[in-house]
């Protein structure tokens, strides 16, 4: 009997649960868990790890987990890379659902880099007022250039210190609109935008309004992930599932 593993925490897997319960789809929705107040979803949902590959395995076998869906960050490769091991030890079926990157235009300023240092690298050594827009979980680093402003946008209030001594938080969750994001720029004065290549639409007005105000983007790569099927929409997710008939393989 099939039985689907949702790997959420993006708008995109919000809209894949959405379709799945409307089709009476057995399913489970899993959320990594940093989120103090993650959204409701019309499935059945658990939170936090699963203990590296090994417990992925020891879930997936368990709960008899016939189909895993990633759509999980693009720049969640851990766990993408654990869903693929697990899936090849299991032989449970696998696909991602994955937004395109963005793609500059002929008026945006970007300035790709492979990550998080090499963003770090690129910014001045002082004076800059930056808009962090790349979460709260790799802010160390940037610590090699603590005299510069950083704003930071954030679904949760920190519970800690920041680590930057020149910084200050929003709290706020998404989708955002070019209109607000021009604002927030203008009121901090911001010289500098550093944001993840994410794709999708709920976080492209910050890269919209960098365009409008002429300002530098550093834009993130996306980290490298194992091959696996990629889909770009819910719809192509669905007809996979209707199409990828389950045999008997263990799970």
């Amino acid at each position: 009997m099939e039985h689907i593993l949702l790997l959420g925490g993006t708008t995109e897997a919000s809209q894949m649960a959405a379709c799945l319960a409307k089709a009476g789809r057995r399913a489970v929705f899993s959320y990594a868990g940093r989120t103090k107040r993650p959204v409701l979803q019309p499935l059945p949902m658990r939170q936090g790890g699963f203990g590296g590959v090994a417990g992925l395995v020891d879930y997936i076998t368990c709960k008899k987990i016939t189909h895993v869906i990633d759509a999980t960050h693009p720049f969640a490769a851990q766990m993408s890379a654990h869903a693929v091991a697990a899936c090849h030890e299991t032989g449970a079926r696998l696909c991602a659902l994955q937004r395109p990157v963005w793609q500059a235009g002929p008026e945006d300023r970007w300035q790709p880099v492979a990550d998080i240092a090499a963003a770090v690298a690129a910014l001045p050594e002082q004076g800059a007022r930056v808009f962090l827009a790349i979460g709260k979980q790799t802010l160390d680093p940037f610590v090699a250039k603590a005299h510069n402003f950083y704003l930071l946008r954030l679904v949760d209030p920190p519970v800690a210190d920041l680590p930057l001594p020149y910084a200050q938080a929003v709290i706020a969750r998404g989708p955002f609109d070019v209109d607000g994001d021009l604002a927030l720029m203008r009121a901090h004065n911001i010289t500098h935008v550093v944001a993840k290549n994410a794709g999708g639409t709920g976080a492209v007005a910050k890269l919209k309004a960098a365009r409008n105000l002429k300002l530098p983007v550093i834009l993130i790569e996306r980290p490298q992930v194992p091959d696996r099927q990629i889909f770009a929409t819910v719809a192509d997710v669905m007809e996979w599932l209707a199409t990828d008939h389950v045999t008997e393989r263990g799970v």
